[in-house]
């Protein structure tokens, strides 16, 4: 069996940078990469949907994964995705990150497919099966149409490699269900606008997209409420970062505010592949006073003003 991995801090879903022929930018990725180990995130996660992954195919699934573990260098865990639709996919993606040596996984429901509970945990055995690996698990009902329910949730625990699960359900009484009846399984904030109840419930990592441009906002809120325990001072600094997780999940453009988010600290992400379609003009300028906004109120918090 692997080792169990304490999940703590900010994890980082970490977008792709394309060139404007849709090739992998992966000078751009290692500025990223960089950029973040340097700004103190906790992990990396390669491949999720944030990643564009359902826009590239196992094999650059694959390559991206690995470069970002050897750039990573073991400074901290990187874990790689294994969504897809057909299961020999998944496991290719699971072997791929045991042989390049990743710290761990991120399994999600297949989507589409829309399997009943049993199935889901059948082919979330069979992944853990093909690589031996720590696995946080993705609960994502809005996407998926299936949720990890008690049934999925006893037969997967039978593994001890299934330790985490980025929780994005929305849903505030799966959290009270996950923090109460499966303590075994650590809970990770998946759904940002609900940061602070996760915490306040006992979680200790947060997987956020935003953290890919804004990582000192979101490792200071870890910071204050987890380690520090002042969620009076993390309301405030909730309250601050919630304009933004309106623009990113409101608007229907959750990857390209992300990926103008990156470009706006001064690194490329460029162009996404189809079907989508960067920001417009009025997107960018909205997304960027909000971000403006958001760091002069954090600074001000920080500066105990």
């Amino acid at each position: 069996m692997a080792a169990r991995l304490s999940l703590e801090g900010i994890y980082t879903p970490v977008i792709t940078p394309f060139h404007a022929d849709c090739s992998v930018d992966f000078d751009a990725l290692a500025e990223l990469v960089e950029r973040l180990i340097a700004a103190g995130v906790h992990g990396l996660i390669s491949g999720g949907s944030t990643g564009e992954n359902y826009a590239e195919t196992v094999e650059e699934r694959l390559e991206i994964a690995r470069f970002i573990v050897e750039r990573a260098k073991g400074r901290l865990p990187v874990f790689v995705g294994t969504g897809a639709m057909r299961t020999p996919d998944s496991v290719a993606l699971a072997s791929g990150a045991k042989a390049m040596k990743a710290d761990g996984l991120l399994l999600g429901t297949p989507p589409y497919s829309v399997p009943t509970e049993r199935e889901n945990a059948l082919n979330a055995l069979a992944i853990d099966r093909a690589a031996d690996l720590p696995i946080i698990l993705y609960n994502y009902p809005g996407r998926m149409s299936v949720e990890m329910g008690r049934e999925f949730l006893d037969r997967v625990g039978r593994s001890r490699n299934f330790i985490g699960i980025k929780e994005s359900s929305g849903d505030i009484n799966r959290v009270h269900l996950l923090a109460r009846d499966y303590p075994h399984i650590q809970l990770s904030c998946g759904m940002d606008d609900q940061a602070l109840e996760f915490f306040a419930w006992g979680a200790r990592s947060w997987i956020c997209a935003g953290s890919n441009f804004l990582p000192e906002e979101h490792i200071y809120l870890y910071q204050t409420c987890v380690l520090n325990g002042d969620f009076a001072k993390g309301r405030r600094i909730m309250s601050a970062m919630l304009p933004l997780m309106r623009v990113l999940e409101q608007g229907g453009k959750f990857i390209q505010c992300v990926k103008h988010g990156v470009e706006t600290t001064g690194l490329r992400a460029g162009t996404m592949r189809p079907p989508l379609k960067g920001l417009n003009k009025d997107e960018k300028r909205e997304l960027e006073q909000v971000i403006r906004t958001l760091k002069t109120t954090i600074s001000a918090i920080r500066g105990g003003n």
